[in-house]
């Protein structure tokens, strides 16, 4: 599902004005990371995308449909977000029943939500742990029992709101797997991170925001060779990027084989 945002701005209550006009299209299917210092509007952008919050001004449209005509139950039936803290999103008394929520809401049966609980757990590696209370788990698994009740809704879209805050490498390979699993099955992949390796690796275009505004907005190489805009959203360029620069390469390489080629070519 396409999603379009035209125009949007956004006041909190206190009269905070987090997003300033922000236009942003992402089409079905994209891998899209977006970047920028804490308060830039990350976090208040993605989730206009199922409803949570609506635009003050400007419009939101998933798939086709204004955010603001649906209900946030009938957005989630096309966004899934993994919120940033799983102490947000988590309430039921076992982690079976936490993953099954979302699918039963959405009308799937008891077999076929337990079917879906049941996968969705195997892919964060909680299956052993279905019948836990989700606080007796640790943060990075709570954090992983998030994602699993999202996995398990099947969305088009799913927004990762800081994925690998808070995980040890077993837990960042286990998301990059699922990452890439999402992207292979079509699904449109937005990430919230600080994590610039993370998603130099994994997400092929970068969305650079401040304060409330977007700064850079392209394919991953050229967004993170934008030094200037970098600076000013606070954001450090993946540890290659740096390298090459280090070593007067040209270009911005996202992974270990575009740096080895990039050395090679410049020892020629």
């Amino acid at each position: 599902m396409n999603i379009i945002v035209s125009a949007l701005s956004f006041t909190y209550p206190s009269g905070v004005e987090a997003l300033h006009g922000v236009n942003l299209a992402i089409a079905a299917g994209e891998a899209v990371a977006i970047l920028g210092e804490n308060g830039a509007g990350k976090t208040t952008l993605v989730k206009h995308f199922n409803g949570l919050l609506r635009p003050t001004r400007g419009t939101v449209a998933v798939g086709g449909w204004d955010t603001r005509e649906h209900s946030v139950a009938q957005m989630a039936a096309r966004a899934g977000y993994v919120f940033q803290n799983p102490d947000d999103q988590l309430f039921e008394r076992t982690v079976q029943a936490e993953v099954m929520f979302g699918p039963h809401n959405l009308g799937r049966t008891a077999a076929e939500a337990g079917a879906a609980a049941a996968d969705a757990l195997a892919q964060v590696g909680l299956a052993a742990q279905s019948g836990a209370n989700p606080y007796d788990l640790h943060l990075s698994e709570r954090k992983l029992l998030a994602l699993a009740a999202v996995l398990a809704m099947h969305t088009p879209v799913v927004v990762l709101d800081e994925p690998t805050t808070g995980q040890d490498a077993r837990g960042v390979a286990r998301i990059s797997g699922i990452v890439e699993a999402l992207k292979a099955e079509g699904r449109t992949v937005i990430a919230i991170s600080h994590d610039v390796d993370f998603c130099a690796e994994h997400f092929d275009r970068v969305v650079l925001m401040a304060g409330g505004l977007i700064l850079a907005d392209g394919p991953a190489a050229d967004v993170f060779a934008r030094a200037d805009d970098l600076r000013r959203a606070d954001v450090e360029p993946p540890q290659l990027v740096r390298l090459a620069s280090a070593l007067g390469l040209l270009g911005a390489p996202l992974r270990t084989e575009q740096f080895v080629d990039l050395l090679a070519q410049a020892r020629l």
